[in-house]
C-alpha cells in the first residue's frame, strides 16, 4: 500500500481525557439546573478542534466500561486504592457520552476491559493493515503502544508524542515499558511493583539485563544487597504487575475499522446539544462547521472566522497618525496598556496596543529599555535601546482619541487601562468592558480573564505573559520584552478584545441584560478607576502608634494567658493550645479533628469564654489584637505609596457571583468595625490638610430589600413609619409591649432579623446568643410563622433555584448556585441558604453600585469638588474641601436614596469628620 493510501485512525482515550479535563478546567455550571459541566467543555472543544485541525476521517472515541474488568481477576487489589470520583464529575461521565453521539460518533467501551486494551487492539489492527494510528491521550500506559505506525497526541499540550519522547519518559524505548512499570510498579493502581524500584533504577537494570525475564533469573547477580534481596523476594510480583499493565492487542472490538469512519455531523442536533449545556460559544463555531444554525446565528459564526492576524509595530508617527485615522472612522478602538507591573498605582507605562478590526492590531512602544538576552531585532544593537516613539509624543496624539465622546474604547479590565492612561492626563471614556461583558451574561460559571474568555468564545490560545518574560525570581518586566516578541503579545491583548466584544455585546439584547450592563455594571470601569487612582490618604505616624500599643498589649496578654496554663506555650499552635485547654487544664467540650488535633476555632473558643473560661476570653483577644497588627497597622503602612501618601486599594469587579467589588491589596472592607479596636483603624484614614472624609452609609439595606423582595408587609409598613424594626420585630414576634421593650429581647430578635438573610440555623443563633439550640430554633420558627411571606418566598425561591440553577436580583442579575441539587445534605443545605441570601445580598450590590454610578456627576452639577475614594460593602467614603463638606454629604445622600424605587423607602446616613472613624 502506497503512502497516499494509508488511512489514519483517531484513537481518543476518552476516560483519560474526562479527568484530565475536569482538573485543567474551572468549575462551570449548566445555566438552565446547575449540573457541573467543565469536562464535558473540555471534551467537546478536543473533538471539535480534532475535527477541524486534522480533517479525521476515522476516529474512535473509547470509553472505560463500568465495573470490573480481566485485571481484577488476576489481582484483587489492582486500582483498590482509587477514590471514588469527585461529586461534580460524575454526572458528566453521561453528558460526554452524549456528546459523543452529538457529533454522529458512538462511544465505544466493552465489559471486562479498559479503555486502553480497545485502544491497543485497534492499533495492531490498524498496522497489520499498514495504516497509522494515533492515539489521543498523554497517558503513560498506553506508551507501551507507540512504534510503527502508532503515535500519541496530547490535545491539551498540543504536543506529539513518539519514540523519543517515551524513552525521555522512561529510559528505554516503547517495547520495554511494560518491564519498567513491571519493576516500579504504580501507586495510583495499586500495581504492586518491586519495593524500592523506581522508574530510573528500572530502566538500568532493563537496559542492562536486557527483558524483565533475564533480570528475575540473574538477579542474583545484583551487587546492591537490598536490591538484590527485593527482587528475589517479589519476582512473582513483578511477573503479576507485566500482566496487570500489559495491555491486551486480542479483545473483541464493539465495531471494526472501518465502522470508526465519521459521517458528516447533524448541526441542528448538535447545536441543540451544545445549547442545552450552556455552550453559546462553541455553537457558533459548530454551526458555522457543520450546519444547522438558527436564524440569526450565521452572522454569529461568520464573525468567529477571524482573518489572519497582521499586526504592525508603530515607531513612527506617521504609522501613528494613520491609526488614529483609522479608529476615529471606525468609531470603535480596543485599548491596551502594557507596564511594568500589576500594582496600577506604582506600574509604568511600557506600551500601548490598539486594534480596529478582528485579526488586525498595532503595538506603540514607549518605554522599551535594552532588551534582556538574546532576541533583539535586527533594526538594533543588541544591548541597546530599541528604536521607538517619544511618550509624551504619543500621549498627545492619543489623548484626543482616546477622550472622543464618539470613538468608543474597549478594554479588557479597563479599569487597569483608565489608571495608567489617568497618570498620564487622558481620561478614557467612552469604555466598554469584556471583563465586565462576560460577567453581566454568564456570571460566575466560569472565570473572565482574557486567556479564558478567548478560549472559552474564540477556541484561540494567546500567547502568555510568563512566556514572554518568565516566572519566578528570573522573571523580567515587560520593558526589558524585545520588541518583535512584544508585538504578538500586545497586539493580540487588543485584537482579542475588539472580537470578545463583538461576541458578547450581542448577547446582552437577546439575553435582556441590558440594563444590568448599561445603569450597574458598565459605569463602574470608570468609577472604580477613579476610585483606585484617588486612593486615601493614611497616618503612617498613627499606625506606627498603633502597632506599638497592640504589640505592647499582645505581649501582656500573652503572659497572662502563660500564667493561666501554667507554662509558655505558643498561642498560635492550635495543636499546643488545645492539648492545654482540653488536657492540662481539664475543660470539657474538646473535640479532635481527622489531624488528632483538638478543634481551637472561635466557634469553639466563644463558648469556652461565655462560660467564664478566663483563658478563652484572653486568647480570643490575642487572636484580635495579633490580627489586627499583621494584617492593617504593620501592613498597611507597607502599603502607602511614596509618591502620593496614600493607600490604592483594587477593586475586582466580577470574581463575587452576587456582585459586590471585593477589595484587595490591601483589603479595605474586612476591617473590623464591631470592635472597638477593629475601629481605631479607621482613625488612621486622614483627610488631606483643608479637607474632610464624608462617609455615608445605607441603614438596613439589607433588611429593607427582604421586605420588598418578599413581599413582608409588616416589614415595608415598619420601614415606611421609620420604626424601629428590631424592636417591631421583637414585639410582633415575641408578644412584648414595645413600652415594656427590653435591650436584651430586641438583641434577640436583631439577631434574627440579619441572620435569616443568611439561612442561620437554630445552632447559629443559639451560638451568638448563648442559649439552647432548640430555644433558638424555636424563635425561628416564631419569626417565620410571624412573617409568612418570608416563609414562602424563601421556600418558592429555592425551589426556582433547584429548577434553573440560579437566583436572580431586582435588577435581572443571576447569581448561579451550584450544588443545589447535591445529594449530599451538608452541601446542598449550604446552596440552599446561598440561594436565599444571594437576591438580598446582589441587590444590595446592584443598588450602591447603581449610586456610585450616579453620584460623580450630581455632585459635579452641584460644582462641588468631592471625590468617591472607597466603597465598603453599603458605605461609600468621599473626601471634599471643608467649605463644601456639608454639601457634598447632602448631594450623596440624595443620590444613595434615590438609586432604586422601592415600595419601602432607602434611607442613608452621612458622618462628617478629619478620619474615617470620626466620619463613620
Amino acid at each position: 500500500m502506497s503512502k497516499t493510501e494509508r488511512k489514519t485512525y483517531y484513537l481518543i482515550d476518552g476516560s483519560g481525557f474526562i479527568f484530565r479535563a475536569f482538573h485543567a478546567l474551572p468549575p462551570m455550571t449548566r445555566p438552565s439546573d446547575g449540573t457541573p459541566v467543565n469536562a464535558v467543555y473540555g471534551f467537546t472543544n478536543m473533538l471539535m478542534r480534532l475535527i477541524a485541525d486534522t480533517g479525521a476521517q476515522f476516529i474512535g472515541v473509547v470509553f472505560d466500561a463500568s465495573g470490573r474488568s480481566f485485571r481484577n481477576d488476576l489481582f484483587a487489589g489492582y486500582k483498590a486504592n482509587r477514590s471514588e470520583p469527585p461529586e461534580e464529575l460524575v454526572p458528566q461521565f453521561p453528558l460526554i457520552r452524549d456528546a459523543t453521539r452529538a457529533f454522529s460518533l458512538e462511544p465505544l467501551e466493552l465489559d471486562g476491559y479498559e479503555a486502553d486494551d480497545l485502544i491497543a487492539t485497534y492499533c495492531r489492527l490498524a498496522r497489520e493493515r499498514g495504516d497509522e494510528a494515533i492515539i489521543v491521550s498523554s497517558d503513560k500506559d498506553l506508551m507501551q503502544l507507540v512504534g510503527d505506525g502508532v503515535s500519541m497526541m496530547d490535545p491539551m499540550k498540543n504536543r506529539s508524542i513518539g519514540v523519543e519522547e517515551v524513552i525521555e519518559k522512561f529510559g528505554v524505548p516503547p517495547e520495554k515499558v511494560v518491564d519498567v512499570q513491571s519493576l516500579a510498579g504504580d501507586s495510583v493502581d495499586n500495581v504492586p511493583g518491586v519495593p524500592g524500584i523506581g522508574v530510573k533504577t528500572a530502566a538500568q537494570l532493563i537496559e542492562t539485563y536486557g527483558d524483565l525475564d533475564t533480570l528475575l533469573e540473574r538477579a542474583g547477580e545484583i551487587k546492591q544487597p537490598k536490591r538484590r534481596q527485593s527482587l528475589i523476594d517479589h519476582a512473582d510480583n513483578a511477573r503479576m504487575s507485566r500482566d496487570l499493565v500489559r495491555l491486551d492487542e486480542q479483545v473483541a472490538v464493539p465495531v471494526s475499522l472501518e465502522d470508526l469512519h465519521i459521517h458528516e455531523p447533524d448541526g441542528a442536533r448538535l447545536g441543540a446539544f451544545l445549547r442545552e449545556q450552556g455552550f453559546k460559544s462553541i455553537v457558533t463555531r459548530a454551526e458555522a462547521a457543520f450546519g444547522g444554525a438558527a436564524e440569526g446565528a450565521g452572522e454569529a459564526a461568520e464573525e468567529q472566522e477571524a482573518p489572519e492576524a497582521a499586526y504592525e509595530l508603530v515607531i513612527e508617527m506617521g504609522q501613528l497618525d494613520a491609526w488614529i485615522a483609522r479608529a476615529r472612522e471606525a468609531g470603535i478602538v480596543a485599548v491596551d496598556t502594557e507596564t511594568t507591573s500589576v500594582d496600577a498605582a506604582t506600574a509604568k507605562l511600557v506600551g500601548i496596543s490598539l486594534s480596529t478590526e478582528a485579526g488586525n492590531g498595532c503595538y506603540i512602544p514607549v518605554g522599551h529599555v535594552a532588551p534582556a538576552g538574546e532576541g533583539a531585532l535586527d533594526l538594533e544593537d543588541e544591548g541597546e535601546t530599541p528604536k521607538q516613539l517619544d511618550k509624551q509624543a504619543v500621549i498627545a496624539a492619543l489623548k484626543p482619541l482616546l477622550e472622543a465622546g464618539d470613538v468608543l474604547k474597549v478594554g479588557q479590565n479597563i479599569k487597569y487601562d483608565y489608571q495608567i492612561l489617568a497618570r498620564q492626563g487622558i481620561r478614557l471614556a467612552p469604555v466598554d468592558d469584556t471583563m465586565l461583558l462576560s460577567y453581566v451574561v454568564d456570571g460566575m460559571t466560569h472565570g473572565h480573564g482574557m486567556d479564558e474568555l478567548a478560549e472559552r468564545h474564540l477556541g484561540h490560545t494567546t500567547v502568555k505573559y510568563s512566556d514572554l518574560c518568565g516566572t519566578g525570581k528570573n522573571q523580567i518586566t515587560f520593558d526589558r520584552v524585545p520588541l518583535d516578541k512584544a508585538l504578538g503579545y500586545a497586539a493580540e491583548d487588543a485584537d482579542i478584545t475588539l472580537r470578545l466584544h463583538g461576541l458578547l455585546k450581542k448577547r446582552l439584547v437577546a439575553e435582556r441584560r441590558v440594563a444590568l450592563y448599561e445603569t450597574v455594571e458598565r459605569p463602574l470601569a470608570g468609577v472604580v478607576g477613579e476610585m483606585e487612582f484617588h486612593g486615601i490618604k493614611v497616618d503612617e505616624r498613627t499606625l506606627q502608634r498603633m502597632s506599638a500599643d497592640f504589640g505592647k498589649r499582645i505581649a501582656e496578654l500573652e503572659g497572662e494567658v502563660h500564667k493561666l496554663a501554667g507554662h509558655p506555650f505558643n498561642i498560635g499552635s492550635p495543636k499546643q493550645l488545645g492539648a492545654v485547654l482540653f488536657e492540662e487544664m481539664g475543660i470539657p467540650g474538646g473535640k479532635k479533628t481527622k489531624t488528632g488535633a483538638y478543634a481551637t476555632g472561635v466557634e469553639v473558643l466563644r463558648p469556652l469564654a461565655q462560660q467564664g473560661h478566663t483563658i478563652a476570653e484572653k486568647v480570643l483577644d490575642w487572636r484580635e489584637l495579633s490580627k489586627l497588627k499583621s494584617t492593617y497597622t504593620d501592613a498597611l503602612q507597607e502599603t502607602i505609596n511614596p509618591e502620593t501618601g496614600r493607600v490604592h486599594t483594587s477593586y475586582a469587579l466580577a470574581i463575587v457571583s452576587t456582585g459586590r467589588l471585593s477589595s484587595n491589596n490591601p483589603n479595605l472592607q474586612n476591617i473590623p468595625i464591631r470592635t472597638e479596636e477593629g475601629r481605631r483603624i479607621r482613625e488612621a484614614f486622614v483627610s488631606e490638610p483643608g479637607h474632610k472624609l464624608i462617609s455615608v452609609d445605607y441603614s438596613q439595606i439589607e433588611l429593607r430589600l427582604v421586605a420588598e423582595i418578599a413581599g413582608v408587609e409588616a416589614l415595608k409598613q415598619a420601614f415606611r413609619d421609620g420604626q424601629d424594626i428590631h424592636a417591631m420585630t421583637a414585639s410582633q414576634v415575641f408578644g412584648v409591649p414595645l413600652a415594656e421593650m427590653t435591650g436584651e429581647v430586641r438583641r434577640k430578635a436583631k439577631a434574627i432579623n440579619f441572620g435569616i438573610i443568611y439561612g442561620i440555623s437554630g445552632f447559629g443563633l443559639g451560638q451568638q446568643l448563648g442559649i439552647e439550640t432548640r430555644e433558638a430554633a424555636e424563635f425561628i420558627k416564631q419569626y417565620l410563622e410571624r412573617y409568612a411571606e418570608l416563609k414562602a418566598w424563601m421556600e418558592e425561591t429555592k425551589v426556582t433555584a433547584r429548577e434553573t440553577g440560579y437566583v436572580t436580583t431586582l435588577f435581572g442579575r443571576r447569581c448561579h448556585v451550584p450544588y443545589i441539587n447535591d445529594k449530599n445534605p451538608a452541601k446542598r443545605g449550604f446552596a440552599e441558604r446561598q440561594a436565599i441570601n444571594a437576591p438580598i445580598q446582589g441587590s444590595a450590590a446592584d443598588v450602591i453600585k447603581r449610586a456610585m454610578a450616579r453620584v460623580g456627576p450630581a455632585l459635579a452639577a452641584e460644582g462641588l469638588d468631592a471625590k468617591l475614594l472607597l466603597q465598603v460593602h453599603d458605605e461609600l467614603v468621599f473626601e471634599a474641601p471643608e467649605g463644601q463638606a456639608e454639601a457634598a454629604a447632602q448631594a450623596a445622600v440624595g443620590v444613595m436614596e434615590a438609586a432604586a424605587r422601592l415600595s419601602v423607602p432607602l434611607v442613608a446616613e452621612a458622618g462628617i469628620g478629619d478620619t474615617w472613624g470620626q466620619a463613620h
